[in-house]
């Protein structure tokens, strides 16, 4: 978990340090957004395109650790506290990833952005649903439904299946490299299904607990 911490500090390093960096080497608009299909559809300041990203993962992060000291039910995040700062690591690392795509497109490496993340999309989704098969009751973290937070045993049987749905949304998201007009469709899909049928599943549950 220290490790964990450590390169988690490191990345924001990295970022904010590559932001300093680049800044006076770019123009002073840069491409910030790409459409489905890997062509950009949005530009920014450059202060704002070097320096957004590293602040919000910033923002984040503070609040990922936050989250266990004010849950009410902290104690049962602390039951799965190492796989939760693994996947704030995971997180910083997806959106580290982003950042470097960024900067490489604005120095003019022509790279395919949408077929370029679709491997760590996969990975994000894939690592989720590790979380979620080992997340506990508590009032953040998880498939947070009604009848989740009501009941420890649908709480268990929900996140099981939730997390081989998640991991299934991972690895049906790498399809889009395949097929990259499609793409976001590939990850979307799957993602909606498994959001669906979640909160049936958990509704169904709890109606045979009751």
């Amino acid at each position: 978990m220290k490790n964990s911490k450590l390169f988690t500090i490191y990345i924001l390093l990295f970022v904010f340090g590559t932001a300093i960096y680049f800044y006076p080497l770019l123009p002073q608009t840069i491409a910030s957004h790409w459409d489905a299909t890997g062509m950009v559809n949005g530009y920014m300041d450059k202060f704002w395109g070097l320096f957004l990203l590293p602040i919000l993962m910033l923002v984040f992060t503070g609040v990922f650790y936050l989250i266990p000291k004010i849950d009410p039910r902290k104690e049962n995040i602390e039951k799965f506290e190492g796989t939760y700062e693994y996947f704030i690591l995971v997180f910083n690392l997806f959106m580290g990833y982003l950042y470097i795509l960024t900067i490489l497109w604005n120095l003019h490496y022509k790279i395919n952005v949408t077929g370029a993340l679709i491997p760590a999309l996969a990975f994000l989704f894939y690592f989720s649903g590790s979380l979620i098969g080992k997340a506990k009751r508590n009032y953040m973290i998880g498939i947070k439904t009604p009848w989740t937070l009501a009941n420890d045993t649908v709480w268990d049987k929900t996140h099981k299946i939730g997390e081989k749905l998640f991991k299934l949304t991972g690895v049906i998201t790498l399809l889009g490299l395949f097929y990259i007009q499609y793409a976001l469709w590939f990850l979307l899909v799957p993602l909606i299904v498994t959001v669906i049928y979640l909160f049936f599943y958990s509704y169904f549950e709890y109606q045979k607990v009751k």
